[in-house]
């Protein structure tokens, strides 16, 4: 019981060597460690003052005639380089209390006689003052009050960011370039793993038309020109020294808004004439010479990607483009409403004429075009378009897929078995397969 009065009599020495050894030094330490304080709290309170701003505060601001206001929207315009400031900021000030802090304790306390209540004071009293003080509650204010704060805060942290521009600027590009190393070694989910989902989550509310949206978001950076193009035996193209009365007559009957246009033979295409054109001149006379208005074409290997081709329309502003091989041979055509179609389905307007592809005799039997595409015949069927992968090789149609399986071409009534389904040849002439019919073993919807 005897030892019970020392950390008392230890708290009383502690006092007393705080009004012995006050000086003017700690006191002008306490006043610059508050002044401090309070700095830290405007620079901490600006960062949810300027970050909460909703789009109606913004707009109001552009109106607002004031220079602090455009002072925000200035500031704004690089948040990257604004938070740095911020972060900048706020380090350099507490880690300046912190600093302070411990310069005016050695002043007041003798921190080798009470190492405990220095190691209080230094750490646990500092650190609760600037949580309190310089963090939560400029915060709390600041979120109550956002516009009025960011207001009385524009100046100084446009003073910060001409102060701290190198450290920012060097703070911006560090992290700038951690995220393109990071978004280089990320790996996100495949196209495949990602329509797999689609098939757990959708529920039975949902539309069919819905779910196939969804597949065709999900696989559209999958695909390629080669996959989805009009192949050249179904392409209307005319040629470079066809009379102009001729050429007419082909336009009328294809219904077409522009045709591709060969010299000597379909694999020399010389450009694309925009139907839209040759209206001014329609009552013109027979020599008239329509080849001027030929215009030129944009030419893809039948690798390109459709995403990238749908960013190089909207760059270029064309709806049509040139499918080429590997030789410079052409290949086919592919347009705008080509790539569309494999998001949004097919698209008709009131000049198309619906074009038969397929017939279906029972849940079990179809009848398809050799050219059907197999992207197409996957849809209509719903055989997944992956099962073809090892098998395909360079076919994109179903005679195609044929071709690659049997390695010659097959006889009329030949089947080949297949997965879930058989492969019968319908119709074959010495060139082409033209029908081939489709069993499958188990129905549409079981699948």
């Amino acid at each position: 019981m005897e030892d019970s009065p020392e950390p008392y009599s230890c708290f009383v020495s502690l006092i007393l060597s705080f009004f012995n050894t006050f000086n003017a030094e700690a006191f002008t330490g306490l006043i610059i460690m508050f002044l401090l304080l309070v700095f830290s709290a405007l620079v901490s309170g600006s960062e949810v003052a300027f970050f909460s701003l909703k789009p109606s505060d913004l707009d109001d601001l552009r109106d607002n005639p004031s220079r602090n206001a455009k002072k925000i929207i200035h500031l704004l315009e690089r948040p990257k380089r604004l938070l740095a400031t911020i972060l900048i900021t706020n380090n350099v000030v507490n880690i300046a209390i912190i600093i302070l802090s411990t310069f005016v304790t050695r002043i007041v306390f003798n921190i080798e006689d009470f190492l405990i209540l220095g190691f209080i004071v230094q750490v646990i009293v500092v650190t609760f003052l600037l949580l309190l003080f310089a963090e939560v509650l400029p915060k709390v204010y600041a979120t109550q009050n956002i516009v009025k704060f960011a207001l009385m805060v524009a100046g100084l942290m446009t003073a910060l960011r001409r102060f701290f521009y190198p450290l920012s600027s060097l703070l911006v590009k560090s992290t700038n370039f951690i995220d393109k190393r990071m978004a280089v070694k990320r790996s996100g989910l495949s196209a495949n793993e990602l329509s797999h989902a689609i098939d757990i989550t959708h529920e039975e509310k949902g539309s069919e038309e819905d779910k196939q949206l969804l597949y065709g978001i999900v696989q559209f950076s999958n695909i390629y020109a080669r996959e989805i193009m009009k192949s050249r035996v179904d392409v209307v193209a005319v040629a470079e020294d066809i009379p102009f009365s001729e050429l007419i007559k082909v336009i009328v009957e294809a219904g077409y808004s522009r045709i591709p246009v060969y010299r000597e033979s379909f694999d020399n295409v010389i450009g694309i004439l925009y139907i839209k054109d040759l209206l001014p001149h329609l009552d013109t006379e027979e020599e008239f010479p329509w080849q001027n208005l030929i215009r030129n074409c944009f030419f893809v290997p039948e690798s390109k990607k459709i995403n990238d081709l749908l960013k190089e329309f909207q760059e270029r502003k064309i709806h049509m483009a040139v499918v080429v091989d590997e030789y410079g041979g052409t290949s086919g055509i592919v347009t705008l409403e080509d790539i569309l179609e494999e998001i949004v389905g097919e698209i008709n307007d009131e000049f198309d004429i619906e074009e038969t592809i397929y017939s279906k005799l029972d849940q079990l039997n179809y009848v398809f075009e050799g050219k059907t595409l197999l992207k197409d015949f996957c849809k209509i069927t719903g055989i997944d378009y992956n099962n073809f992968n090892e098998i395909k090789g360079e076919a994109d149609t179903l005679a195609g897929l044929i071709l690659e399986i049997k390695k010659e071409l097959p006889y009329k009534g030949e089947k080949i078995k297949f997965d879930d389904f058989d492969l019968i040849v319908d119709a074959v002439d010495n060139r082409r397969i033209k029908r081939v019919k489709i069993k499958l073993n188990k129905p549409k919807d079981d699948k």
